[in-house]
């Protein structure tokens, strides 16, 4: 029996692997298609844009570097200053493109210098080699071509069933798309908004390509988005969402819709990838159903706007994958696993929210052009700039942890930088927790000793500390203490404990 088994081997499943694989856990990934490779996952129609969280996310476990190779990025990233990076691009709101000339670095919460890009471009299949080779490195199973077809679970163990074989283990995790069968299965609430328009996305041959205007072009009757690659087409027909998706869209039928959003008689010569989705935005009411947990696509859907989906999902495998191994290792304290809906659920029905404002902003309509009209105004400006990138990359991100903390705590840790050269972000590459203590003291080595198969200590003076004595990281990232200039030992402690559990 495994100790976990995944249903899905997306970027969110292969990443949720590589975390309980990190903790040495024994993990069995499950996936319905059996190839990895696909037009679908390959630029261009599998290019994806990862947020700064998300990036940092691989930069903490040693997958920056591959990452930027497999994506032909160059180096990002400005960790030789004492000032965070201007970002190189900020994605869009509702099709108005932000300007990243407008960002205000110094206005974003705790920043500091990093070696990962604010943001960056990159595509499924590149996203999925880099976690695929190094799921492989830590011993996760992956089988292909395994549709899941039933789900059982008891107070110990919890049983997925494909075909004539069974797979048993003590947690299941569905990571399984926006359709998810476990989803289903397991008897998950999905509930949230209907539809208002079909979106199709394509790659053709266009007679005509003159006839459309490059990047978002929104219309009287819809919009249109011309994207880089030569043929790579987007709409968005504002029909209540009708269209059949059970049906592949025919090169007539795309046609008509590209003329009618579009104003123009353009001419689609031949239609090589098509498929369809719409705005429906839904949510699982809980992220965890006794043994079965949801994370990604499985436990929210909305349209895919900005790539708020993938890097949504990111977070989810980040948040849950330590908490799921402390619960295996039994070092978790008491509920430990609860806290992966808590915090992970008020995110994603922000995504959704953001996700049907831009919807309600885009609509073809005099109401919608006149709000359109006002938020273009407000996104020209440098604080509305801001203001949506630090929506868009993440760095808005706070969980609640306690209403009497320091704003630091339960935000996404800053790349603190010791002085003899040490980053924070080196020191989180096996996926423990880290205590970085700038006291001259070294005050907190003996309490954080107590924990340290769970916790990994750093001390010296750092070369910005922004005002701390000492700070607790846990494994995803995120500040779970902070301390003044005169650290109090018993206060880290509690804290350690709270989420570490019993020191060793």
């Amino acid at each position: 029996m495994h100790d976990v088994v995944i249903v899905g081997a997306g970027p969110v499943g292969l990443f949720l692997a590589c975390e309980l694989g990190l903790a040495g856990c024994s993990v069995l990934v499950l996936e319905r298609e059996p190839e990895r490779h696909s037009p679908w996952k390959a630029y261009p129609l599998g290019m994806r844009g990862l947020s700064a969280t998300s990036v940092e996310a691989f930069y903490r476990r040693g997958m920056l570097h591959p990452l930027l190779t497999a994506s032909g990025v160059p180096s990002g990233g400005n960790p030789g200053t004492d000032e965070p990076s201007p970002p190189r691009n900020v994605g869009h709101f509702a099709g108005m493109m932000l300007d990243p000339a407008k960002v205000d670095v110094a206005a974003l919460p705790f920043r500091l210098p990093s070696p990962a890009p604010e943001s960056m471009l990159t595509s499924l299949e590149a996203v999925e080699a880099v976690l695929s080779e190094r799921a492989a490195k830590l011993g996760v199973q992956i089988r292909r071509g395994v549709t899941v077809s039933a789900v059982a679970q008891t107070d110990e163990s919890v049983v997925a069933r494909a075909g004539e074989h069974e797979y048993a283990a003590r947690w299941l995790v569905g990571c399984d798309g926006g359709r998810s069968t476990v989803r289903g299965l397991a008897g998950f609430d999905f509930v949230g908004t209907e539809p208002q328009f079909t979106g199709y996305t394509m790659l053709a041959t266009i007679a005509d390509p003159e006839k459309l205007r490059p990047g978002f072009n929104p219309t009287a009757t819809g919009m249109y988005i011309q994207m880089a690659a030569e043929g790579h087409i987007g709409m968005l027909d504002f029909d209540g969402g009708t269209f059949d998706r059970s049906q592949q869209p025919t090169r007539d039928h795309l046609q008509a819709v590209l003329r009618r959003v579009s104003g123009t008689d353009v001419t689609l010569k031949d239609v090589h990838l098509a498929s369809s989705f719409t705005d429906r935005a839904m949510q699982t009411t809980t992220y965890r159903q006794g043994r079965v947990l949801l994370a990604g696509d499985a436990a929210h859907i909305h349209p895919p706007f900005g790539g708020q989906g993938l890097n949504t999902g990111v977070g989810d495998a980040l948040n849950l994958g330590w908490k799921l191994a402390a619960t295996v290792h039994g070092d978790a304290p008491d509920e430990l696993l609860d806290t992966y809906t808590r915090e992970r659920h008020p995110i994603g029905a922000w995504v959704l929210d953001w996700t049907r404002a831009q919807t309600a902003v885009m609509r073809p309509d005099p109401h919608a052009q006149a709000i359109q009209a006002v938020i273009r105004d407000l996104l020209g400006t440098r604080d509305g700039t801001t203001y949506a990138f630090e929506k868009i990359s993440g760095w808005s991100l706070r969980y609640d942890l306690g209403s009497e903390q320091p704003p630091l705590v339960g935000r996404n840790a800053p790349d603190l930088h010791l002085e003899d050269g040490t980053r924070l972000g080196d020191l989180m590459r096996d996926g423990r927790g880290v205590a970085l203590d700038f006291s001259t003291d070294r005050r907190l080595h003996d309490s954080a000793m107590g924990w340290q198969s769970r916790i990994r200590y750093a001390a010296g003076p750092a070369r910005n500390d922004l005002g701390f004595g000492a700070v607790l990281v846990r494994p995803d990232g995120i500040v779970a203490w902070a301390g003044d200039r005169d650290p109090d030992r018993a206060a880290f402690e509690r804290a350690a404990g709270h989420w570490f559990g019993d020191p060793a």
